[in-house]
C-alpha cells in the first residue's frame, strides 16, 4: 500500500506539472516550451524534471497527451453524460465554450494554438497533434451520426460536414474571445450551434437556450 501510495502521489504531481505545461505552452508556444521556462514557472530544480523527461522533445509530447486528457476530462466527459443525440452534440459545444470561458489555459485553446504553431513542420509533434485532431474529428462525427440514427437530424445529413461546421463554431469563438468583448463572443457561439441543430431536427424542442 505504501508503493502505491507513492506512485499515486508521484502520477497527481506529474499530472500537475504537465497542467503546467499545458497553461504555459498557451502563452509561449509549444516550441518555446523547455525544462528550464518550466521548472522556473514551477520554482523547482530543472533537474528535478530532467528525471521524467530527458528532452525538450519529450516534454513537448507528454504535454500534447495532457492536454488531450484535459480535452477528455473537462469537454467530453462532462457531455456523455447528455443524452446520446443532438442534445449530447449541444453539450459538448456547451461543454468547450463553458471551458474556454473558465480561462483554464491563459492562452486561449491548446489545440488551436499549436495545430497552427506545427502545421507547416514534419515531425513527432506534428504528426501527434494531427493524431489528435483526426481522433477529435471522428468523435464529432460519430456524435453526428447518432443524432442521425436516433432521427434527430435529417437521415441525408452531410456527417462530415456538419462536424466542421461544430468544430469551427469552437476554433472561432476562442480565437475571437482573446481580441473582442468574450462574453459576446462566446453568446453568439453558443446561439450558432444551437439555432443550426434547431433548423436541422425534425424536433427543435430538444433544444434548450444555454447560459449567454
Amino acid at each position: 500500500m505504501t508503493s502505491d501510495g507513492r506512485v499515486a502521489r508521484g502520477d497527481r504531481t506529474r499530472r500537475a506539472v504537465l497542467d503546467t505545461a499545458v497553461a504555459l505552452a498557451t502563452e509561449v508556444g509549444l516550441d518555446g516550451l523547455s525544462l528550464g521556462q518550466l521548472a522556473d514557472r514551477l520554482e523547482v530544480s530543472k533537474s528535478g524534471l530532467f528525471a521524467h523527461w530527458r528532452s525538450k522533445e519529450a516534454l513537448q509530447l507528454a504535454t500534447v497527451d495532457r492536454a488531450v486528457a484535459q480535452w477528455q476530462e473537462r469537454i467530453i466527459e462532462p457531455a456523455l453524460r447528455a443524452p446520446r443525440g443532438v442534445r449530447r452534440l449541444q453539450a459538448l459545444h456547451e461543454a468547450r465554450i463553458d471551458f474556454y470561458a473558465a480561462r483554464v489555459l491563459p492562452g486561449g485553446c491548446f489545440f488551436a494554438n499549436t495545430e497552427f504553431e506545427y502545421n507547416a513542420r514534419p515531425g513527432p509533434i506534428r504528426d501527434r497533434l494531427a493524431e489528435a485532431f483526426q481522433r477529435w474529428t471522428a468523435f464529432l462525427e460519430r456524435l453526428v451520426q447518432e443524432a442521425v440514427d436516433l432521427g434527430e437530424l435529417p437521415a441525408d445529413l452531410d456527417v462530415a460536414q456538419l462536424a466542421y461546421e461544430i468544430d469551427a463554431f469552437g476554433i472561432s469563438a476562442v480565437m475571437r474571445s482573446r481580441l473582442l468583448d468574450p462574453d459576446t463572443t462566446y453568446r453568439h457561439a453558443r446561439l450558432g450551434l444551437l439555432n443550426r441543430l434547431r433548423a436541422l431536427s425534425p424536433n427543435p424542442t430538444l433544444l434548450t437556450e444555454g447560459p449567454s
